[in-house]
């Protein structure tokens, strides 16, 4: 059976731009407690760019850089650099260790090193890097936190109302049924009632399914079902937050190849493609703006909605949409 795509760079990113504080405080609970999160926090994700570039120490999934400031001296910031780490890879330490010393070379500023290891296997846990010679030696302790030991603690996750219960949720169970789409479509459909269950304001609600939605690809005849499903949901709480009648009759009308109407019916396709390219990309998806502009059959649109969902990076789905 063929398995499922599996994209967990661009969600992880967004939503730790969208969450930091709520990050910190579900991971690393005293970390939360030393900040002084009156203050705010800066992404620095250009500076940490500049500070690693040639650092070729295997690929990175979602490497961020935030500036905090701590309790205990309102003048001084701590630079927290995350790492969101997907499989096991003989480098990572050092990989760590090398941004570190590259970061601590460009701020000459206290550093917090944390990495999350969203891999599935269960004994790799690298939290140190070692070099010693003539007995010259160094020892480098990064935090970690290894996703797949929430496995256990999923019922307990449904009582936590921090967004990263839902985060972590959709994490493991994208790579739970990634040789199961029906058993994914549940899934899917169960988390994301959660969100309304929970409370969570509307804005929370779409930047949370747009995780979800990300990480929980479907094939398109189950993708149909899931928003007619949801869309009943939403209707029965009279909470129409993601789905609406008109991007399902969009769908359904890529499904039948129905041309009546097409134009009528590309509005609301075409904003949520603009919504999805901005959560992806940020600001370098607004540049596919005039292409999708363009597009007018929904086999175009459609393509182009499967490349957007297949892309790891902007340049990526640049590529992809030359090669029509």
């Amino acid at each position: 059976m063929k398995k499922l795509y599996l994209e967990f760079d661009s969600p992880w990113k967004n939503i730790l731009d969208l969450y930091f504080e709520d990050f910190i405080s579900f991971f690393f609970p005293q970390a939360y407690k030393e900040i002084n999160w009156k203050r705010g926090f800066e992404s620095l994700d250009k500076e940490f760019q500049k500070s690693v570039r040639g650092a070729k120490l295997g690929s990175r999934l979602a490497d961020k850089l935030f500036k905090v400031w701590t309790n205990q001296n309102e003048v001084a910031w701590v630079l927290i650099h995350v790492e969101i780490q997907n499989q096991q890879e003989a480098t990572f330490a050092e990989r760590m260790f090398v941004y570190y010393y590259r970061i601590y070379d460009r701020y000459r500023k206290k550093i917090v090193s944390l990495a999350i290891l969203g891999d599935e296997s269960p004994d790799w846990r690298p939290m140190q890097f070692n070099n010693e010679l003539w007995n010259c030696r160094l020892s480098f302790e990064f935090l970690m936190v290894k996703l797949i030991d929430y496995r256990q603690k999923l019922s307990t996750l449904e009582s936590i109302q921090n967004p990263f219960a839902i985060v972590v949720t959709a994490h493991l169970a994208a790579q739970e049924t990634r040789n199961n789409p029906t058993h994914r479509f549940a899934t899917k459909l169960t988390i994301t009632r959660h969100l309304y269950e929970r409370g969570y304001q509307k804005e929370t609600i779409i930047n949370l399914f747009c995780f979800i939605d990300w990480v929980m690809t479907l094939p398109q005849e189950l993708d149909l079902q899931f928003k007619q499903e949801l869309h009943d949901y939403e209707e029965k709480l009279n909470m129409q937050y993601v789905t609406s009648i008109e991007r399902i009759g969009i769908e359904r009308g890529f499904k039948k190849g129905i041309e009546q109407g097409i134009e009528q019916m590309r509005k609301p396709l075409l904003h949520s493609l603009k919504l999805n390219l901005e959560f992806k990309f940020g600001k370098e998806g607004r540049k596919f703006l005039p292409v999708i502009s363009q597009l007018k059959s929904p086999k175009e649109l459609s393509t182009f909605q499967d490349r957007l969902k297949a892309a790891r990076t902007a340049e990526e789905l640049e590529r992809f949409y030359k090669l029509v």
